[in-house]
């Protein structure tokens, strides 16, 4: 696997996938009626620096890294990851974590959060593992597509 920055031309991989998650309501708190070009603007937009991960010449994961607020704030990151639902299970959302831990800390930020992590998302398990602890759950803040009303955690690591 090679985890490498992005480039304009892997939209086009990352967009099915992306749609597919985001559309599926289980595990990723963004808008499911999000048009292809406001999505591309959340993931490559001002500010942000993107990575994707290729398996095979194909683009099977993907991750950004920005400020999580701007000005005084702007020390700590917030991040976006998705990986293929296809390919998922086989460690690539975790080594496209590394790589954005890494890549963090180096371009200065003191921390990373989260703003809305599903709780049961299976990712909340590799967060733990990789440092990240629970600030806070909000109840009933998610409208999942299987379980109905779940909560989203805050979740914060030291860099």
């Amino acid at each position: 696997m090679l985890i490498r920055g992005a480039q304009d031309k892997d939209w086009a991989q990352i967009w099915p996938f992306r749609r597919q998650i985001v559309g599926s309501r289980e595990t990723y708190a963004r808008d499911p009626s999000t048009s292809e070009a406001q999505a591309r603007t959340l993931w490559r937009g001002p500010g942000k620096r993107a990575f994707v991960a290729e398996v095979d010449g194909a683009v099977v994961g993907s991750a950004h890294v920005a400020p999580n607020c701007g000005g005084p704030a702007a020390g700590v990151a917030d991040a976006d990851f998705m990986v293929d639902p296809a390919r998922g299970r086989r460690g690539i959302g975790r080594a496209l974590a590394e790589h954005v831990l890494e890549r963090a800390k180096a371009g200065g930020y003191r921390g990373m959060v989260f703003n809305a992590v599903v709780e049961t998302n299976p990712a909340v398990g590799v967060w733990t593992s990789l440092g990240f602890t629970i600030l806070g759950t909000v109840p009933d803040a998610y409208e999942h597509a299987r379980y109905g009303r779940v909560a989203l955690h805050i979740m914060y690591r030291a860099l």
